[in-house]
């Protein structure tokens, strides 16, 4: 370990473990991690290609949709590679600086996603509760509005922290025991006092992970009961369609998303943690692009154009 005397900060980089318990098993994770990476990358890309070069694909949800493929590639860019390498070499150091700066993109890539979730959720609440006004309420002003409040707002937010964690003392130990600079584990490390630190997480998550769940817990309360209030069996499959894939993928990501930041850290084992946190940080944007293609018959179609309109090009 370097150790550098600034501003009362003696450790200059963090020892990340990774995964000790599976290193004798890399030769097997490690091209499993790197083949969800480039799918999950490949995926996205192509719903982001799609969302902007679609005419089919222009309405306010696959808008919100672009966004959020556009945040979950910048999610597992900042945090998988190095994960590979720390499989690889069983454990990589990580520069001090480097390591705030992972933490507080992925914190402002979490924050952004709540939100852009939740801006979802009340599109499809216009939709399928306010349909005559659905036009004329979610307009290409209020859907690039909500797009730049949930990437401005999160990042806002998440300064705060960085801030704060900046003013921490780190003197030793430098062992993180996760596969990334998590803020809640890179915490315990500190010389410092962090219960302010805690509380402040605490407080911080209410905003950021907490109201934005009960607005969407708000938002499909009153889709259920629209949907329920449909006559016809085949009009309400039809109409709870257009909003399946979003819950779904809404279930999975705010599940993971309350159980890591809104119980304490020691609240849960180490590798149930590791466990959870993956399914968000991996998991999660490999299957959104999967999840919303799936039953999407607009997203199929699209796909299906673009691919005749390539082997034409490549037939020229």
């Amino acid at each position: 370990m370097k150790v550098h005397e600034v501003n009362s900060t003696t450790v200059t980089e963090f020892l990340i473990l990774g995964f000790p318990t599976l290193n004798d098993y890399k030769l097997f994770f490690f091209p499993v991690f790197l083949l969800m990476y480039s799918m999950t990358i490949c995926e996205n890309l192509l719903i982001i290609l799609l969302v902007s070069t679609s005419q089919r694909l222009r309405s306010p949800m696959y808008f919100f949709l672009g966004h959020l493929a556009l945040s979950d590639i910048i999610l597992v860019t900042i945090i998988v590679p190095k994960m590979l390498d720390v499989i690889v070499k069983e454990g990589t150091t990580m520069p001090f600086v480097g390591c705030f700066t992972q933490s507080y993109i992925h914190g402002g890539v979490v924050g952004a996603q709540c939100f852009l979730l939740t801006a979802m959720s009340y599109d499809r609440y216009l939709a399928i509760c306010r349909p005559l006004h659905y036009i004329s309420i979610m307009s290409v002003k209020l859907r690039y509005i909500l797009v730049l409040l949930s990437w401005g707002l999160s990042f806002m937010l998440i300064s705060i922290t960085l801030v704060l964690v900046c003013g921490l003392d780190f003197c030793g130990p430098n062992v993180i025991n996760h596969f990334f600079c998590d803020l809640a584990p890179v915490l315990e490390l500190s010389c410092s006092d962090t219960t302010g630190m805690a509380i402040e997480m605490i407080v911080l998550s209410i905003p950021i992970v907490l109201l934005p769940f009960l607005l969407v817990i708000i938002s499909y309360v009153y889709i259920f009961i629209t949907i329920f209030r449909i006559s016809s069996t085949a009009g309400r499959q039809k109409t709870f369609s257009t909003c399946s894939s979003h819950f779904l993928v809404v279930s999975t990501y705010y599940g993971s998303m309350l159980i890591i930041y809104m119980v304490p850290y020691r609240g849960h084992s180490v590798p149930a943690n590791k466990f959870i946190t993956l399914l968000y940080i991996v998991l999660t944007p490999l299957l959104n692009p999967v999840i919303y293609s799936l039953k999407n018959q607009e997203i199929q179609s699209s796909m299906i154009i673009y691919w005749i309109a390539c082997r034409k090009k490549r037939a020229l």
